[in-house]
Formats: C-alpha cells, sequence, structure tokens
C-alpha cells in the first residue's frame, strides 16, 4: 500500500500515454504494487494483454471497448457508449475497493471527448480516490477542468511519427 496516492495525466497528440501507464504498472509490479488497468474504446488484441497475464496477480488488464473504430457519426456510437458506461461502472468499485494500488484508466480522457462520458463523471471518480490509491488517465486533449484535479499532468507531443508516411500499426511496437 502507498502512504500517499497522486493523480497522473498522459495527454497529448502524440505515441507513449498508454505505453507511460504500462511502464508505471510494470515498474510498480517489481516493488510487489498491484495494478487494475481498465481501458476504454479499446476491444483489438494487443501485446501489453500477455504481457500483463505473466505478472501473476500484480497487473490486471480489464477491457471496455469495441472492437470497431469510434466514430461518432455512425452506428458503432451507441455501442462505445454501452461499453464505456460499463467501464465507467467498474472504474467506480474499483476506485472504492483497496484490492488495487494503482488504478490507470487508460483512454477515460479520450472517451470523455468523444462524449461518451463526462468530465465531471471522471472528476468524481478523482474526488471518491482512497488516498492510498495512485490514479492514471490517459488520452488526448484533458481538459483544463480535468488537469486542475491533477497531481502529475505530462503531454505527449508529436513532433513526427511515421505513421505520416503511411506505416500501419506494427504487431509488438503498436498494438
Amino acid at each position: 500500500m502507498l502512504p500517499k496516492g497522486y493523480i497522473h495525466i498522459y495527454t497529448g497528440n502524440g505515441k507513449g500515454k498508454t505505453s507511460a501507464a504500462l511502464g508505471l504498472a510494470f515498474r510498480a509490479s517489481g516493488s510487489g504494487l498491484k495494478s487494475v488497468i481498465i481501458q476504454f474504446m479499446k476491444g483489438l488484441p494487443t501485446g501489453e494483454l500477455e504481457a500483463a497475464s505473466k505478472t501473476g496477480c500484480l497487473i490486471s488488464i480489464e477491457r471496455y471497448g469495441s472492437r470497431r473504430f469510434c466514430r461518432p457519426d455512425d452506428d458503432s456510437f451507441e455501442e462505445h457508449r454501452r461499453y464505456t458506461l460499463e467501464g465507467y461502472e467498474r472504474a467506480r468499485e474499483v476506485i472504492a475497493g483497496t484490492l488495487f494500488d494503482i488504478v490507470i484508466l487508460d483512454e477515460i480522457i479520450t472517451a470523455a471527448r468523444f462524449g461518451l462520458i463526462s468530465d465531471d463523471d471522471i472528476i468524481s471518480l478523482i474526488e471518491n480516490k482512497p488516498d492510498s490509491t495512485e490514479l492514471v488517465l490517459t488520452g488526448r486533449s484533458a481538459s483544463e477542468k480535468l488537469i486542475g484535479h491533477a497531481d502529475l499532468v505530462t503531454e505527449m507531443k508529436e513532433i513526427k511519427h511515421y505513421y505520416q508516411q503511411g506505416v500501419m500499426p506494427r504487431k509488438g511496437i503498436e498494438d
């Protein structure tokens, strides 16, 4: 158990927000701390699922997302909203409990930007966080309102990315 848990936000348009959060969980596992990563808007298979399973019970990843990309103007929006609300309720349960030292809400900020939940919903999670729980929020475009509730904010800024040259996600690197 941590003596004091802080609130992190990893945001920005650059690559690395989820990777930074995963890195924190893996580092913490080396000290025997337990982490849960609740992933919003993600339903496709990724390498981190297999890696986390090798840590025993120290890192748990739960996914609340469709296998389809979220587009507000198509029929997948309500499906994404349903998954997001399930993930949000699970996050409330996890934060209220004391089973995990670190709670990572991956892409929850992006879910708010898409209108799947509100910043006020996220702030409610922050306000109900036990003092000893470290809470990490990731996603593009964190609002000033959310930033105001954080203790640590890191912005990942894209300078150059090989996607611009048409490179697709690669197994083990981006997925």
